[in-house]
């Protein structure tokens, strides 16, 4: 009877810890997409981005990710009115760069400032049980000598490490894969189609379940092998009339659901 009692002990404990493990792995994050400091005109962009930095710091999210356009002409100045208006996150804040702020032809020298006032341009990052990683698009976009070679091993072996953790994955970027199909044809949204092959059959390949993206400046959800890829709406300026927002992710074991958040007037 004490041997029956004990099993029964513990068949409670795992079932306890089982549980307790699915509530640690459940979190909320927020998407924000072209920031672009001057895309909207300059002194309405500051504004939208502080109040978005205060809306979504009563959301009690864990973090927030920039989708890339951090601003639209990368100065001193910009750069250093983005950060200070960053700072004011109570949370985390990961950003991406994009095409405005290492350039549409990315060279030593854009990336080297970009590094020098924002930081890295590509890591990741573990958050309950789930890998995100934080790509520069602009080195797929466009080959650049060494820059891509090096961007490209650290993501194949980071997606390597994460499978061998067993993390679901989560990848930050600022172009769009495709915006309608896989296969259209190459245009400015999207990435050249055999750099797309290749990055969907890795996501594909190493359980990858969202890809996050900005640069459209319009809100499009596609759906690639149930991998969901969102770029959302932006702070700045949209283009398909939709009001400005962001994106509210929640995210457990099994499941990934986002919605739109509009900016307060």
């Amino acid at each position: 009877m004490n041997s029956f009692l004990s099993k029964i002990f513990l068949l409670v404990i795992l079932l306890i810890n089982l549980s307790c493990t699915k509530q640690k792995q459940e979190f909320s994050f927020v998407q924000l997409c072209d920031t672009q400091l001057g895309m909207g005109g300059y002194e309405h962009d500051i504004a939208t981005f502080k109040q978005a930095v205060e809306q979504i710091n009563h959301l009690n999210v864990d973090f927030a990710v920039i989708c890339g356009d951090l601003v639209n002409d990368a100065t001193d100045s910009t750069y250093a009115d983005f950060l200070g208006i960053m700072k004011g996150f109570e949370i985390p804040c990961y950003v991406a760069p994009g095409n405005h702020d290492v350039g549409n032809n990315p060279s030593d020298t854009s990336l080297t400032y970009y590094r020098k006032f924002i930081g890295e341009d590509y890591f990741d990052f573990s958050h309950k049980g789930f890998s995100f990683l934080v790509t520069n698009t602009q080195l797929w976009k466009v080959y650049v000598e060494q820059e891509s070679e090096k961007h490209e091993q650290w993501f194949n072996e980071s997606l390597k490490k994460n499978k061998e953790e067993n993390l679901p994955k989560i990848v930050i970027g600022h172009y769009p894969i495709f915006t309608e199909s896989p296969e259209e044809e190459d245009h400015y949204y999207n990435l050249p189609l055999g750099k797309r092959n290749e990055i969907l059959a890795a996501f594909k390949k190493n359980n990858v379940k969202a890809y996050l993206s900005g640069h459209t400046h319009k809100l499009i959800i596609n759906n690639y092998e149930n991998i969901q890829m969102v770029s959302g709406e932006t702070t700045s300026k949209n283009f398909d009339e939709r009001p400005m927002g962001f994106r509210l992710w929640k995210v457990s074991t099994d499941t990934l659901k986002h919605q739109f958040i509009p900016l307060k007037q």
